[in-house]
């Protein structure tokens, strides 16, 4: 107690009756451990800052691509009376967001591309890559692909993915269905590139930074190059781990998952780290190949696009630095 609070409690006249009442509120509020509580605070502040931040960072990316949603339907409504007329109605719409999402791989990820050449200019091929916590890289290589080779790959997603609000028409205009094998097919024979990540959500949700490949048993892939009689692209993006991380191999959200197919695993980052794609040689037809065999075939060269351009295990620091860097590990 302050000599103040002393002289109140005897009595002592030298101490206003005002001033005896804020000192008793002081004490009774424990406003005297102000300057306590708020050293507290900011410490609680310092610590916990980078932490939020890297949980706020993906949900950029999901605002960006609600702003992409949004010029859309700008666009949409601005040309509705040119619709009757064109074909050719979203192409001005594809290249302008293929350019916004370009341009954002260049300035945050200093993104790269390592084997564009192997994709076609032209007739169908199947695209297998490795899905990580958020397949950024793979909107980046879409949009490579619409300026630098004119094209759309259609791509394969999860079920869920057709169910969140207003993403609807952003999926229809860059031709992503959900997988049945008669769809994908469809695309193939009709001559569209076709990506497609066997691991899918799985793979997004439980591989870390040791990048394994979670595709169990899954074929269904294998099958539907078959039935299209086209050659298969392995892909594989380097860092893309130490972009955004998953925390779904903890027991909880896998059980979550396992249990009722509902993919909560929270996911962090947003770090700016070096991003290159890298396509493989492309795996011929081959009628000989059954659907297991070329899987196989596929999952091997996958496996060694990250053997040959990946650094296990991943790291964050070392994946900042290659920002600096002009030499990749291998090329």
């Amino acid at each position: 107690m302050s000599n103040e609070s002393e002289s109140c409690w005897s009595g002592n006249g030298s101490v206003g009756v005002l001033h005896c009442l804020l000192l008793a509120w002081e004490d009774w509020a424990g406003m005297g451990n102000l300057e306590d509580y708020l050293s507290f605070l900011e410490y609680l502040l310092w610590v916990f800052t980078p932490l939020a931040i890297v949980f706020i960072l993906p949900f950029l990316i999901v605002i960006l691509i609600y702003l992409s949603i949004l010029f859309l339907h700008v666009y949409k409504r601005k040309n509705q009376l040119r619709e009757a007329y064109s074909n050719n109605l979203w192409d001005g719409a594809r290249k302008t967001l293929a350019t916004l999402w370009d341009g954002h791989g260049a300035i945050w990820h200093g993104y790269e591309i390592h084997g564009l050449d192997k994709i076609p200019d032209e007739g169908p091929a199947l695209i297998v890559y490795y899905h990580g916590a958020i397949p950024i890289d793979y909107y980046y290589f879409l949009a490579s692909v619409i300026i630098q080779k004119g094209r759309t790959c259609h791509s394969v997603a999860d079920h869920f993915l057709f169910k969140v609000p207003g993403i609807k028409l952003l999926l229809e205009v860059f031709s992503v269905i959900h997988g049945p094998q008669e769809e994908c097919v469809k695309a193939l024979r009709s001559g569209h590139l076709l990506g497609i990540a066997p691991g899918g959500v799985r793979e997004a949700l439980f591989s870390d930074e040791t990048y394994p490949l979670v595709w169990g048993n899954r074929k269904g892939f294998a099958q539907v190059a078959i039935d299209s009689k086209v050659p298969v692209i392995p892909m594989f993006t380097q860092n893309v781990r130490e972009g955004f991380r998953s925390l779904g191999t903890l027991k909880f959200f896998r059980w979550v998952y396992e249990r009722f197919r509902l993919p909560i695993a929270p996911v962090y980052g947003g770090f700016p780290v070096k991003f290159r794609t890298y396509l493989g040689d492309p795996i011929p037809y081959d009628p000989k190949l059954t659907a297991a065999e070329l899987a196989e075939k596929v999952q091997a060269a996958v496996q060694a696009l990250i053997d040959r351009h990946q650094k296990i295990p991943g790291n964050i620091l070392r994946a900042l630095l290659e920002r600096f860097h002009t030499r990749p590990k291998t090329e």
